[in-house]
């Protein structure tokens, strides 16, 4: 098995899709920091050095206001009173939620992408281990190596769960050297706050807890590997069942899209909430996020995310086991 992983690595380095992907990565940190670095100057010739506690101040009264509009539902309702009880709850510990330096800004960036930019490299990554063993006329010399197929099919697995677990490393990495030559390498034990729900209409403060941000900003790392494994997984499965890497893309592509249009449509959609592409979005339920359907929590999306990526592993290892491949 060992020489089997290392094969379909050294096949990989040969592509150069992880010097390409580490190169996109590289390319929108540098420009994300460079925006976010611009938008601080011009706040500051706009504002003067204003303290961070009056614009904390302003962000409430502005989100109560959106509170009390009757033009404001239900579900943007319960996310506001969380949002105003959490900036609350800073500025009576006295603690910037937004400090200035590598770790907000590494913090923020991965709840963003997370969303689109993770799960897009992981489908460039998994879309043609299989599928391009057809369009290059190797799968037949392949399938003589004397393994059986299913340790072929593993080893290929093994080395896409290498990858996702490579380029989760390289984006931390990136994202923390090239934000904190700009914004500074500090704000890693600035506290968190997370915990609040809401029961009904009422504000459950019971679970609210501190955590400094390393903490945090680890737990939204593991949750974007357990995010970008399982899209990869079923970028995998494509891969298997369709010989054309371009189709397999673009089918997950569309799904991926799909997700996040669907996400602000299906409120009143309740079985909508077995879709892997609606519960793909992990990262907002540890900021105490409204999920897009009542009733879904953490444990609930990560559980129908797992029993999707199981289904397609077992459907990758079924289909490749009894292809006929003349």
């Amino acid at each position: 098995m060992i020489n089997l992983i290392y094969n379909e690595m050294v096949k990989l380095a040969g592509k150069r899709k992880l010097i390409v992907v580490t190169l996109i990565i590289g390319v929108l940190i540098a420009v994300f920091t460079y925006a976010q670095g611009q938008q601080a100057k011009d706040n500051l010739r706009r504002y003067g050095d204003v303290d961070w506690r009056i614009v904390l101040e302003q962000r409430i009264k502005s989100w109560e206001s959106r509170l009390n509009s009757p033009r404001t539902d239900d579900d943007q309702r319960r996310e506001l009173i969380v949002r105003i009880a959490q900036q609350r709850y800073y500025l009576n510990a006295n603690v910037n939620p937004a400090e200035p330096g590598a770790a907000t800004f590494v913090r923020n960036f991965i709840e963003n992408g997370t969303t689109l930019l993770l799960p897009l490299m992981m489908m460039v990554m998994a879309s043609d281990l299989v599928s391009s063993e057809h369009s290059a006329g190797t799968m037949k010399a392949l399938l003589t190596r004397p393994a059986r197929r299913w340790r072929i099919l593993l080893s290929k697995y093994w080395t896409l769960v290498l990858s996702v677990s490579i380029i989760i490393t390289i984006f931390g990495l990136l994202s923390t050297l090239i934000s904190g030559f700009a914004f500074g390498f500090g704000g890693w034990k600035a506290p968190v706050l997370t915990g609040f729900a809401m029961n009904g209409d009422v504000l459950d403060t019971s679970g609210v807890h501190l955590v400094p941000q390393w903490q945090y900003i680890f737990m939204e790392f593991g949750l974007a590997w357990f995010v970008s494994l399982v899209v990869a997984t079923l970028s995998f499965m494509l891969s298997v069942l369709i010989r054309s890497t371009a189709a397999g893309m673009g089918i997950m592509l569309a799904c991926l899209i799909s997700g996040m249009i669907l996400k602000s449509m299906v409120a009143s959609w309740e079985s909508a909430k077995y879709l892997f592409n609606l519960n793909l979005d992990l990262i907002p339920y540890l900021t105490d996020a409204s999920p897009p359907i009542p009733g879904m929590t953490l444990g609930f999306s990560m559980l129908v995310l797992l029993v999707w990526a199981a289904a397609a592993l077992a459907v990758s290892f079924f289909t490749f086991t009894r292809r006929d491949v003349v």
